[in-house]
């Protein structure tokens, strides 16, 4: 008797040794793509009826992917997901097939890994990595599918540029390549982050652009990163993030420049001191220059300004074409510029006689051009013609609640 119940003995271990086995590859061959596909099956001593507590018998990792293996037009703003009922995950790791990695984590019971949802359209990716179940074996982890093919993808061009340092009006400036439908969707992603605290917001343009400025000029020495975290976002009508990047730029010194028309001055302010005065002639009648906000789009330390530009033709009593324009900085897309002009100096400080231009003397525009920064701002009073919206960096003839109302969050 003794040892036929010790035969006994030994078959039911055999048993319970047997349901611990699991498959060695998590993924299965679900129909639908975005079914679960799960590495093994839990033990079959994990559960004795509805009255009793589970068994803490040891048992395999029982792993699960999303999406399925095999899986194809994956839409690139899901997430990747990993879990197992049993044990714990030891690692996982998201490559596309340029063996870049895709950003993760794990919870914290470390049974469950999450992908960030921002996969590159059109590319296949590869899942590996290992957990283990509390009977101590290691079960690895291997998947592959593929991302849907987008109807069109989203790029972005960014101002300022990486590295650059600029004034402190300078908004940041975001051209899409093309139309942008889900603006929110879009605009969730982006993400500013700066060295001092700064109250800020995005405004869209339009459908292929938009800008973020702060509610007052940037603090002057203010490290900013932009976060375009756009690779994978449904943009749509068939668009899809294609890239996300990333830019830092610094902000210089504040140069905050006042130009009065009427009394023909220009007042260039500098870290909250007046730096210098400086007798200016602008726009004559029929070329007055506009009163608003402005800012320092360009600088060329010599510009050559040939007035076909903005429709004056040769033959024309005002056509003008003058190769050595010294220390010109653009103001607006029109054509409004702050620079040297030697050739009207006994108007300068008096009168007009400009073609819309703020024009001073060659010693002043150096000295001025030295200052200043691209995204210096440039706030010009004294006349009825007021800046145009787009006509240039535009973005500080808006209010701060007008300017925040532009968020596709707000």
């Amino acid at each position: 008797m003794r040892k036929h119940g010790l035969a006994v003995v030994g078959i039911c271990a055999m048993l319970l040794v047997g349901t611990a086995c699991s498959d060695t590859e998590a993924g299965g061959s679900p129909s639908s793509p975005g079914a679960t596909a799960s590495s093994g099956t839990p033990s079959a001593s994990t559960s004795h009826g509805p009255s009793e507590s589970p068994s803490q018998e040891p048992a395999a990792a029982s792993v699960s992917v999303v999406p399925a293996k095999g899986a194809s037009s994956v839409r690139p703003d899901t997430p990747v997901t990993v879990k197992t009922s049993v044990g714990t995950l030891t690692a996982v790791t998201l490559k596309d097939d340029d063996g870049d990695a895709v950003a993760g984590s794990f919870n914290a019971d470390k049974n469950q890994w999450t992908s960030v949802p921002q996969l590159e359209p059109g590319a296949a990716y590869t899942l590996t990595g290992s957990a283990e179940g509390t009977d101590g074996a290691v079960v690895p982890i291997k998947s592959t599918f593929r991302t849907l093919k987008a109807t069109k993808n989203l790029k972005a061009s960014v101002a300022p540029l990486n590295g650059e340092t600029v004034g402190v009006a300078m908004p940041i400036q975001i051209y899409w390549n093309n139309p942008v439908t889900d603006r929110a969707a879009v605009e969730k992603r982006l993400k500013v982050t700066t060295s001092v605290p700064v109250d800020g917001s995005w405004h869209w343009m339009s459908s292929k652009q938009v800008n973020y400025r702060p509610k007052n000029y940037w603090p002057a020495g203010t490290k900013v990163t932009v976060d375009i975290g756009t690779q994978g976002v449904n943009a749509g009508k068939g668009v899809w993030g294609s890239a996300g990047r990333e830019i830092s730029f610094s902000i210089g010194k504040s140069v905050v420049t006042k130009v009065d028309v009427k009394k023909h001055k220009m007042y260039v302010t500098i870290n909250g001191k007046l730096a210098r005065t400086i007798p200016i002639t602008a726009g004559k009648s029929g070329f007055t220059t506009r009163s608003g906000a402005k800012v320092i789009m360009e600088k060329y330390p010599t510009k050559r300004m040939d007035a076909r530009t903005v429709g004056i033709q040769p033959g024309d009593p005002e056509y003008y074409d003058i190769h050595d324009v010294k220390w010109a900085q653009r103001v607006t897309s029109s054509g409004e510029f702050m620079h040297g002009a030697p050739w009207s100096s006994g108007s300068q400080g008096t009168e007009n006689v400009s073609h819309g231009c703020v024009g001073m003397s060659l010693a002043n525009g150096q000295w001025y051009f030295q200052q200043t920064l691209r995204g210096a701002p440039v706030i010009v009073t004294g006349t009825t013609r007021t800046m145009e919206p787009g006509n240039g960096w535009t973005d500080w003839n808006m209010t701060w609640a007008a300017y925040k109302a532009g968020s596709a969050l707000s």
